[in-house]
C-alpha cells in the first residue's frame, strides 16, 4: 500500500489539475468572444478611406488601421493575411471594402459590419468584396484548426504510446534513431489519410491534396517529436506537461476556434508558436492563400520539428550515460557501501 498510495494520489492530483487548466484555459479563452484592433489595411493618401477609419478608431477600439504605400501593397498584405480586409476609394465613387473571409469568417463579419454602420453614418456607400472566400464545405472556416487538433493529437499520442510500450527513453541512440523514423513514418501516413478524407472523401477541399498531406505530415511529427523529447526527460509525467501546451493552452490559443484578436491578451499571440496555432496557419495559407503567408508557420513547425529531434536524442544519451555510471564497477577490492 505504500508504495502504490503516492503514485496514486499524484496521478489523481494532476488530472485534476489538468482538468482545472482545461476548464479555466476555454471557457477563460473562449466563452465572451471580444475582438480588438482588427487589421484592416488603408492607403495613405486616400483620403476618404482614411477619413472613415478615423472616425471608426475614435469611437472604438474593435479596429486598427494598417497603412499602405499603395493599393497593390495593401490588397498584397490581405492575401499575406497582415489584415482581415482592406478599405479605398472606388474610382466610381464610394469606398470599396475588400475582405478575406477565409483568415477569419468571424473576424471578417464584424469587420464589415463596424465599417458598413460607420459609412453608413458618413453617409458614403459601401461595396462589399470577399477576395478570398471560405470553401462551400467549410462556410465557418473551422476544418483547417479541426485538421490541426487531429494532426497533433495523432503525433503526441503516438509517442505516448510508444514510450509506455518500450519505455519513455529509448536504450540508446540507434534506438533513439529508430524511434524518430517511426514518428516519422507514422506522420507521412497520418498526413496523407488527413489530407484523402478532407479532400477527396468529404470534398471540403478539392485541391492542393499532396501540399496538404505534406503539412499534415509535418504537423503531426512536430508534435510526435515534442512530445518524445519532453517524455525522454521527464517519463511519462512529461505526458501532463505535453497535454497542457498541446491541448489545454495550445487549442485555444491557437486562433481557431476564434480568431486571436477575440482571445484574451495572455493568449493573443500564442498561435505564432505553439503547435496547433502554426498549423491552423499553414493550413490556412495552403489551401485559401496559396502559401502566402505560410512562411513563419512552417518554419515553426520545421524549428519544434528540429527541437525535437535534438531532445529526444539528448535525453537518451544523458539517460544511458546514467545507466552506464551505475553498472560500472568501483576500483578493485572496495565493495559497495551497505544500505
Amino acid at each position: 500500500m505504500r508504495d502504490w498510495l503516492p503514485r496514486t494520489a499524484a496521478l489523481i492530483v494532476g488530472t485534476l489539475a489538468l482538468a482545472t487548466a482545461f476548464i479555466a484555459a476555454y471557457v477563460g479563452a473562449l466563452h465572451k468572444p471580444n475582438p480588438h484592433d482588427l487589421p484592416v489595411g488603408v492607403v495613405l493618401g486616400d483620403q476618404p478611406a482614411q477619413a472613415v477609419m478615423s472616425g471608426v478608431r475614435t469611437r472604438t477600439n474593435i479596429i486598427k488601421p494598417v497603412e499602405y504605400d499603395s493599393q497593390g501593397a495593401a490588397i498584397s498584405g490581405l492575401n499575406g493575411r497582415e489584415v482581415y480586409a482592406v478599405l479605398h476609394s472606388d474610382p466610381g465613387g464610394g469606398l470599396v471594402l475588400a475582405t478575406a473571409s477565409a483568415a477569419a469568417p468571424a473576424a471578417t463579419e464584424v469587420v464589415t459590419e463596424v465599417l458598413t454602420q460607420a459609412t453608413r453614418q458618413a453617409g458614403v456607400p459601401l461595396q462589399v468584396t470577399d477576395e478570398v472566400p471560405v470553401a462551400s464545405g467549410d462556410p465557418r472556416g473551422l476544418t483547417p484548426f479541426y485538421l490541426a487538433v487531429g494532426l497533433v493529437l495523432g503525433g503526441y499520442l503516438a509517442s505516448t504510446a510508444l514510450g509506455v510500450s518500450l519505455g519513455t527513453s529509448p536504450g540508446n541512440l540507434r534506438r533513439a534513431g529508430l524511434r524518430i523514423a517511426t514518428l516519422a513514418v507514422h506522420a507521412a501516413l497520418l498526413g496523407i489519410i488527413a489530407a484523402v478524407l478532407v479532400g477527396p472523401v468529404m470534398h471540403v477541399y478539392d485541391h492542393n491534396v499532396p501540399a496538404l498531406a505534406l503539412v499534415g505530415a509535418l504537423a503531426a511529427f512536430a508534435a510526435g517529436m515534442v512530445a518524445a523529447a519532453v517524455q525522454g526527460w521527464l517519463g511519462l509525467l512529461g505526458t501532463g506537461l505535453v497535454i497542457l501546451l498541446l491541448v489545454v493552452l495550445g487549442n485555444p490559443g491557437s486562433g481557431g476556434i476564434s480568431a486571436p484578436e477575440f482571445l484574451p491578451g495572455f493568449l493573443r499571440g500564442m498561435h505564432r508558436w505553439n503547435v496547433p496555432g502554426l498549423t491552423t496557419d499553414l493550413v490556412k495559407s495552403v489551401v485559401y492563400f496559396d502559401w502566402r503567408g505560410g512562411r513563419w508557420p512552417l518554419g515553426g513547425l520545421l524549428l519544434w520539428a528540429a527541437l525535437g529531434v535534438v531532445g529526444l536524442l539528448t535525453a537518451t544519451a544523458f539517460h544511458a550515460h546514467r545507466r552506464a555510471a551505475r553498472s560500472r564497477p568501483g576500483p578493485a577490492g572496495e565493495r559497495p557501501a551497505d544500505g
